[in-house]
């Protein structure tokens, strides 16, 4: 019959059973490793919930999108910084060229024939 006290975990059991074997010097020093390891979790667990909600009024606190390529942000995974190519200016060529500029070839116009 139950007598109303809940039985520990298999863990807290095992726990005990490795105590047991330990001499009395080293139990003490385990357990209170042990209890640091415990607090010191909570207070990192408590440490990144914070620093998510300072993340997250930070993101809203910033404007959303401005327009202009002054306002981007420099970072990502389309950043390239260093790595980009650098950008050219084009060059004006000095004489027209292409697929429909025959140079010499073009055929030659009759001069001083023109309409009035």
């Amino acid at each position: 019959m139950s007598t109303g006290v809940p039985l520990a975990s298999g863990k807290s059991e095992i726990f005990e059973i490795v105590l047991q074997f330990m001499p009395d010097w080293v139990q003490i020093p385990v357990l209170v490793l042990v209890i640091l390891l415990v607090v010191g979790s909570w207070v990192f667990k408590i440490k990144r919930k914070i620093d998510r909600r300072r993340a997250a009024r930070q993101a809203q606190a910033m404007p959303t999108a401005q327009p202009g390529p002054q306002h981007r942000q420099s970072r990502g995974a389309d950043y390239l910084g260093p790595y980009a190519p650098q950008q050219q200016a084009q060059p004006q060529p000095a004489q027209p060229s292409g697929a429909d500029f025959l140079g010499a070839y073009a055929p030659q116009q009759p001069q001083g024939n023109t309409p009035a």
